[in-house]
């Protein structure tokens, strides 16, 4: 079978016309996804970031209710002095 110089000549054009579209998409994509990956890198920072402070928040909160805790039995314990001792049903 005999093909024809014009035939392989369109043949790797079409090859290397091919190559050089899929290179250039191919670097298109890598830049796009290196842009995106530093914007969520820093917005991952951020948000790192401000859970770190929810959370010292949320300690300094539980500290503060356990003080209230500590502080309401001692309440409690003062009325039950000051009231006394329950009424009992008394013998007869």
């Amino acid at each position: 079978m005999f093909v024809s110089p014009d035939v392989i000549g369109m043949v790797i054009a079409l090859f290397a016309f091919a190559v050089t579209v899929l290179g250039g998409v191919a670097g298109m994509l890598s830049r796009q996804t290196k842009a995106v990956d530093s914007r969520l890198d820093a917005f991952e920072v951020r948000v790192s970031q401000r859970f770190d402070r929810l959370d010292d928040r949320f300690d300094r909160l539980d500290d503060r209710v356990t003080r209230v805790e500590g502080e309401l039995v001692e309440v409690k314990v003062a009325i039950a002095r000051i009231e006394g001792p329950r009424p009992r049903l008394q013998q007869l």
